[in-house]
């Protein structure tokens, strides 16, 4: 059965990832790609065609963009079956005691408050369907990292609504998984941006991963969230936050 899919972040990293597996696996399904980027996403509906994608360059700090994205969702293509909500930013990586809690509201914005935004606007379409919330997470939410105070609250209250919408919506399933240590933008951000801010011992395990060819690649993570956007969240994960590798999610790993 054909599945309508939300992907947010969808221009890059795991986001594209996700697309690409969605479209390419799928045939009948369609994708709403969501980010910042007008370029990246044309390149998409481009490569897929516009009968299957429906792009949308947005910011999701913006209050507007979430009722957006669903309206413009259902207007294309008559339903919504789930949300993979992707899009996340890691900034401000600073100590507690220099922190600017302006930066850190900012970051909530998007890591935590849109997502809530998204969701809440698109819980009558998903009723319909006994549809799909699946929320990109982080080992973070449960493990502190140097300098990464704002980002790790914000993942971990992320897995908690998650939790909440699992218990709140019958209808609807909801799963929050950490995809792994990533070769993406955000991992060379933290080489080469975000490094001076945080201890030289945490540090050196992210460029040693590098360095080792030990990130893994978007698609591993990708295939999971992919999957379990087009063939449902079993009730036994329902509500739960795993990390990628877990056992309970070897199912939804295969291409």
């Amino acid at each position: 059965m054909s599945k309508v899919v939300v992907v947010t972040g969808a221009s890059r990293g795991i986001g594209l990832a996700i697309v690409k597996h969605i479209l390419t696996t799928s045939p009948g399904s369609k994708v709403i790609a969501v980010a910042r980027s007008h370029e990246k996403l044309q390149q998409i509906q481009t490569q897929f065609g516009s009968d299957r994608v429906l792009t949308i360059v947005g910011d999701l700090s913006q209050k507007s963009t979430a009722g957006k994205i669903i309206s413009q969702s259902i207007a294309k293509f008559g339903k919504l079956d789930s949300l993979v909500l992707n899009a996340g930013v890691l900034e401000p990586v600073k100590h507690i005691d220099s922190i600017d809690v302006d930066e850190v509201r900012k970051l909530f914005e998007v890591n935590f408050f849109s997502i809530i935004e998204l969701v809440s606007a698109a819980i009558p379409h998903l009723r319909e369907t006994k549809g799909n919330c699946i929320f990109v997470s982080s080992g973070a939410s449960t493990k502190a990292y140097d300098g990464w105070s704002a980002y790790g609250a914000s993942k971990a209250a992320l897995n908690h609504f998650c939790l909440s919408l699992s218990a709140e919506e019958e209808l609807i399933s909801s799963i929050s998984v950490a995809p792994g240590v990533v070769n993406t933008e955000m991992q060379a951000d933290i080489r080469e941006k975000f490094g001076v801010n945080m201890k030289p011992d945490v540090l050196e395990r992210f460029n040693s991963l590098h360095t080792n060819n030990e990130l893994l690649d978007p698609e591993v993570p990708g295939t999971i969230y992919a999957n379990l956007a087009l063939n449902g969240i079993p009730t036994s994960l329902n509500g739960k936050y795993l990390r990628y590798d877990d056992a309970s999610l070897k199912a939804f790993a295969k291409n």
